[in-house]
C-alpha cells in the first residue's frame, strides 16, 4: 500500500481484525529498535529478518515498513507529544507507548484514516493485559492527537525536538544552529531512490520517470519493489546515494591498475571501480555482506576479487597502485534513510568508530606502493569522523592532498572545503521540492603518498 508523507512486545489481539496483523508487527518491530537497539535493516532484511514482519503478504509489509518508518523518523516529536498529552505516565503498563506510538506516527505522519489507526490501537490496548488498564486514557489521548492535529504538530515543529538532545548539540557546535536545523528539516523527509547506472543517465532518467542530478545519479521518487524497475534484472544500474557515489569517482584514472575497496559492502564502490577499468580487490569482514557484494556485481556483469578479511588483521601480498577505504563509522549521514540510527548510537560510538578508523587509515597507507592514491570516505557529519580523523592521518603519514576539483563531484555548491577535501550534509543539492532535494552527508579526502 503506497502512503504519502503529511507533513512490550506486541500484543495479541482478536484475529481477522482489520489491519491487526500490520499493526502488531509495527509495534513488535519498533519495540526491537527503540528498546532492544536492533537495526531496522536487520529487522527488514527479506531473507533474515523480523519472522512475523516476514510472513506476511507483501502488500502488508509495505504498509508495516511505512509505519514502522515513520514512528522512528518523527520519534523524538512523537515522545516529545505524547509526554505533554500524558499528565501522569502509567507504570507497568506493557505495550501501551510503543502502541501509541504506532498510532500517533499514522495519525499525525501518514495517510491513514483515522479511524482505522485509532481502532485498532484500541483493539491491541484491550489484548495486552497490562495495557489494557489504561484503555480510556489511549483512547482519549488518540481522539484528541486526531482532533487537535495541526496545533500538536505546529508546537512539536522546532528540530531539535527530532533528535537526540546529545545529537542535537552535535551539530550546533560542529555546523552552527542554522545548518543543524537544515540538516534534520531534510532528514525528516522521505528519501528518494537514487541510481547510479552504467551508461546513459538521461536515457534511463526518462524510462523510469526520475531526474539527472549534476553528479550524474539519477533521482526518483520509489514507488513499489526496485527488482521490479525496468533496468533491474538486466544490471543496468545499481541503488546508491548520490553522495555515496562520489568517493569512487576520485579515483578515475587508474584503469587498469591494481584498486583495493575495503569494508566494500553492500558493493556499489566496488561497481563503479570496476566499471572504470580498474583490477579491484573487494575486501570486507562479513561473509554475509560480502555474498551480497557477490550478488550484485553478478548482476550488474562486473568481476572483481573478493577477500573476507579483517583490514586490522590481512595483508595483500603486493601493494596497491590506489585504495577507497570507506571506513565503519556512526552513519549519522545516512538519518534520513536509516531514521533508526539516532535511537541506536551513543556519544561513545563515535570515539570508538573514529580509533577505529584510524587504525584503518594506517593500515592501508602502509599497502600503497609509493606514489599510490588513497581516498578515505565515511558517511558521518561527526567531524571525529572526517575533517579531524584525516588531519591526524596527514601528521602521522608522508602523504600530499590531492584536491577535489568542482568538475569531479558535478559542481555542486558548498561541499569542497579549502583543505581540497570534500564535505557534504544532507541539506546540500537543493531541488524543486524538499522531497527531491538532499543527498547523505559524507566526508571524503583524497591523498598521495610520497
Amino acid at each position: 500500500m503506497g502512503l504519502r508523507s503529511k507533513q512490550g512486545v506486541a500484543p495479541k489481539a482478536r484475529p481477522g481484525a482489520p489491519g491487526l496483523a500490520v499493526r502488531q508487527a509495527a509495534v513488535s518491530l519498533l519495540t526491537e529498535v527503540i528498546d532492544r537497539k536492533r537495526s531496522m535493516d536487520l529487522l527488514f532484511d527479506a531473507a533474515a529478518g523480523d519472522a512475523a514482519w516476514r510472513a506476511l503478504p507483501e502488500r502488508d509489509r509495505r504498509l508495516t515498513r511505512a509505519i514502522v518508518t515513520a514512528a522512528l523518523r518523527h520519534h523524538g516529536q512523537i515522545t516529545r507529544i505524547l509526554a505533554t498529552l500524558i499528565e501522569r505516565p502509567p507504570r507497568r503498563a506493557g505495550a501501551f507507548f510503543r502502541i501509541l506510538e504506532v498510532a500517533a506516527a499514522q495519525l499525525l505522519y501518514l495517510d491513514v484514516p483515522d479511524h482505522a489507526a485509532v481502532s485498532v490501537a484500541m483493539e491491541q490496548i484491550g489484548a495486552d493485559r497490562d495495557a489494557l488498564h489504561f484503555k480510556g486514557l489511549a483512547n482519549a489521548v488518540l481522539r484528541r492527537l486526531g482532533r487537535e492535529r495541526d496545533a500538536i504538530l505546529a508546537a512539536s515543529a522546532s528540530p531539535r525536538f527530532a533528535v537526540p538532545d546529545w545529537l542535537w548539540q552535535r551539530w550546533v557546535a560542529a555546523w552552527g544552529e542554522d545548518n543543524a536545523a537544515r540538516i534534520v528539516a531534510a532528514n525528516l523527509e522521505e528519501p528518494t531512490l537514487d541510481l547510479t547506472v552504467k551508461a546513459d543517465p538521461s536515457a534511463w532518467a526518462g524510462a523510469l520517470g526520475g531526474m539527472v542530478l549534476p553528479t550524474g545519479s539519477v533521482r526518483l521518487i520509489p514507488d513499489g519493489p526496485v527488482e521490479a524497475l525496468p533496468g533491474y534484472a538486466e544490471g543496468a544500474w545499481w541503488v546508491q546515494d548520490a553522495a555515496a557515489a562520489l568517493p569512487a569517482r576520485l579515483l578515475a584514472g587508474f584503469t587498469g591498475k591494481r584498486v583495493a575497496d575495503l569494508c566494500a559492502a553492500p558493493g556499489g564502490k566496488t561497481a563503479a571501480l570496476v566499471l572504470s577499468g580498474a583490477h579491484v580487490t573487494a575486501v570486507d569482514i562479513s561473509p554475509g555482506r560480502l555474498r551480497r557484494v557477490a550478488a550484485n556485481l553478478q548482476r550488474l556483469g562486473l568481476e572483481a576479487d573478493l577477500v573476507e578479511a579483517d583490514v586490522l588483521t590481512w595483508a595483500p601480498a603486493e601493494p596497491f597502485d590506489a585504495i577507497l577505504l570507506d571506513a565503519p563509522c556512526s552513519a549519522t549521514g545516512t538519518i534520513r534513510r536509516h531514521p533508526d540510527i539516532p535511537w541506536l548510537k551513543r556519544p561513545e560510538d563515535i570515539t570508538k568508530l573514529a580509533t577505529l578508523q584510524s587504525r584503518m587509515i594506517d593500515r592501508a597507507v602502509g599497502w600503497l606502493r609509493p606514489g599510490g592514491t588513497l581516498v578515505f570516505s565515511t558517511c558521518s557529519i561527526e567531524p571525529e569522523e572526517g575533517e579531524h580523523q584525516m588531519a591526524q592521518a596527514l601528521h602521522r603519514h608522508s602523504l600530499q592532498i590531492v584536491p577535489v576539483s568542482a568538475q569531479e563531484i558535478g559542481g555542486i555548491d558548498g561541499v569542497l572545503l579549502s583543505s581540497g577535501a570534500v564535505r557534504t550534509l544532507p541539506c546540500h543539492l537543493p531541488a524543486a521540492t524538499p522531497r527531491l532535494s538532499g543527498l547523505d552527508g559524507f566526508f571524503m579526502m583524497r591523498v598521495r603518498k610520497r
